[in-house]
């Protein structure tokens, strides 16, 4: 793949060289910078495994950009043609923007070249181009294959003069998206410190990796909705105020008829719109944006200033924290734990990553599962909520963000730190292991279980705070049983391992059975409300079992701890 986008890009030698470049040096930069991206990981996705390193990532981008276009390339079915191309382009503006705000930085905002090349004999000029056909590059692998869904659909179902004018609204849309993400950049350095800057692009990673999954599940089931496919843009006015708008009004180039007659003059924004945000970056933005990136290279001198009110700011924000441990902790090992916990999920990018997309992962994977009966529609669905049970599925369907936090929690990227632990005479280390239990479970668990209760009280009403109990004790020993059995580690100290040892699976298995077990019983208990007095039963068994479990992993000796360090 590189190769060939290589070749094709330095194709025209002559303007290249014209401009100033050395071929040779020109060609080689570009090398080495496309196979740092090839092994670059992914946005979306785990993160590697540091023995193996990741290869074929451009291979694997250009898959994903190809499947993304695909899936939101389903609106072009509507026979509303006007609506189908708002809704794509729309959907393609918001998913290039997000996906070049998340992922464009490491590409922009590269100062390696200042250290490593500009100490070489190479001119400006040759630097200058090698980064600039750099970003061309980027863009072709995202750009391209995000728009193949399109392309075909529209040539497939309007022939061969779609497939001609289809890419001039891409090339409009694609400046617009690169306009806004200048705009972003501009905002977010605005209002913020240079060493902030890292930490916000990757919200923007998080919230993206969310905007995917929600895609992949919900466009399908939403395509096929009855109030979809009746979608007509006469109901919907305002939207001709934007710019996607303008970008479908050039279908009248194409399709002659009275609708499209009647937009035709929108068509002319469509090209002098872009074209102005061209001139506008050019003339206003760029200039500012470079002066703030020059500011990253020298985060050093704005952050220096102020260090007795950042240290006020910072003891303010840990009173919550420092609060919580003392509250919840008697032994000062299970404070040191707690604090651990909390603390290190807030600095690590690779437990954000993984842990912030399970949060939408509940709602959007709960609306999927209500929605399979095609008999029914969304909006029918949705007024019989209420008198269904499927409020029990919601609950339990948060044991899905446990799972995620408890191998976070004994896995890290630096768990060679960990060697801490036994350079300090604790005497066990359960006590730790326990207070850092503690720590992530009221820091993440216990916030969405309650968003969910609270959703779960306002449909089914009070008759449900019995399931809301016995699914919160459920759930917590799960969690307890997971790691007494297959994560009895202290906190952050395991490398994480794509290939697990098979008596660590079958352990892994049977525990997760007995929640699924519990879980079946508080079913078969709410299938009669006659039988009330069986939750209360349950929620008792279920609390004596998670304190003995519990006990158990907060007595973990050093023993124990070796002896799943061996196994492993």
């Amino acid at each position: 793949m590189n190769k060939f986008l290589l070749y094709i890009f330095l194709l025209p030698k002559a303007l290249w060289k014209v401009l100033g470049a050395d071929l040779p040096q020109l060609k080689a930069i570009l090398k080495v910078k496309l196979m740092l991206d090839d092994r670059r990981p992914l946005t979306m996705g785990r993160a590697q495994s540091k023995k193996k390193p990741t290869r074929f990532m451009t291979v694997l981008s250009v898959f994903l950009s190809a499947v993304m276009g695909f899936m939101y390339s389903m609106p072009l079915m509507l026979e509303d043609k006007f609506m189908a191309l708002w809704l794509y382009f729309s959907t393609f503006l918001l998913m290039l923007s997000f996906l070049l705000i998340s992922d464009f930085s490491t590409v922009l905002f590269d100062t390696r070249d200042k250290t490593i090349l500009l100490p070489r004999p190479i001119n400006e000029r040759t630097l200058l181009l090698s980064r600039l056909l750099h970003m061309f590059i980027y863009l072709f692998r995202i750009v391209v294959p995000m728009s193949l869904g399109g392309w075909i659909v529209l040539g497939m179902t309007q022939g061969w003069k779609a497939v001609v004018w289809f890419p001039l609204p891409i090339i409009m849309l694609t400046i617009i998206a690169l306009f806004l993400v200048n705009a972003a950049y501009l905002l977010v350095l605005r209002f913020s410190k240079p060493g902030k800057f890292k930490d916000i692009i990757n919200y923007f990673q998080i919230a993206f990796s969310m905007l995917f999954f929600v895609t992949v599940y919900l466009m399908p089931r939403v395509v096929e909705s009855k109030g979809f496919q009746e979608l007509q843009h006469a109901h919907y006015p305002w939207i001709s105020f934007t710019p996607t708008y303008w970008l479908a009004a050039t279908w009248s180039w194409v399709q002659q008829d009275k609708v499209w007659a009647a937009t035709q003059w929108l068509s002319v924004l469509a090209i002098i719109g872009p074209l102005f945000l061209v001139w506008l970056t050019v003339k206003y933005l760029s200039p500012s944006f470079a002066k703030r990136i020059g500011n990253i290279d020298i985060v050093g001198l704005g952050e220096t200033k102020a260090v007795n009110q950042v240290k006020v700011k910072q003891s303010r924000q840990s009173q919550l924290y420092i609060r919580l441990a003392n509250l919840l902790n008697k032994n000062p090992l299970e404070k040191a734990g707690f604090s651990i916990a909390w603390l290190q999920t807030d600095r690590s990018r690779n437990f954000k990553m993984r842990v912030y997309p399970m949060f939408a992962f509940v709602p959007v994977y709960f609306f999927y599962m209500i929605t399979l009966n095609r008999k029914r529609s969304i909006a029918e669905t949705w007024e019989n909520l209420s008198n269904s049970h499927t409020h029990i599925l919601l609950l339990y369907m948060t044991s899905f963000v446990v799972m995620n936090l408890l191998a976070m929690l004994v896995h890290s990227d630096q768990y060679k730190a960990s060697w801490i632990y036994y350079s300090t005479p604790i005497e066990k280390p359960g006590a730790v292991m326990n207070g850092a239990f503690k720590g992530i479970w009221v820091k993440y668990f216990v916030p969405i279980f309650t968003t969910v209760s609270c959703f779960v009280l306002y449909t089914w009403g009070l008759k449900s705070l019995l399931d809301i109990v016995l699914a919160f004790v459920n759930i917590t020993l799960f969690g307890v049983a997971i790691l007494r059995v297959a994560y009895r580690r202290l906190p952050f100290s395991a490398m994480e391992k794509m290939n697990e040892k098979g008596n660590r699976f079958f352990k892994t298995m049977f525990v997760m059975i007995f929640p699924v077990a519990l879980g079946l019983g508080h079913a078969m208990a709410d299938s009669s409300q006659s039988l009330w007095w069986m939750k209360i039963l349950f929620i008792i068994l279920s609390a004596v079992l998670l304190w003995l479990i519990w006990d158990s992993y907060k007595n973990t000796s050093w023993d124990e701890v070796k002896k799943v360090d061996l196994s492993s």
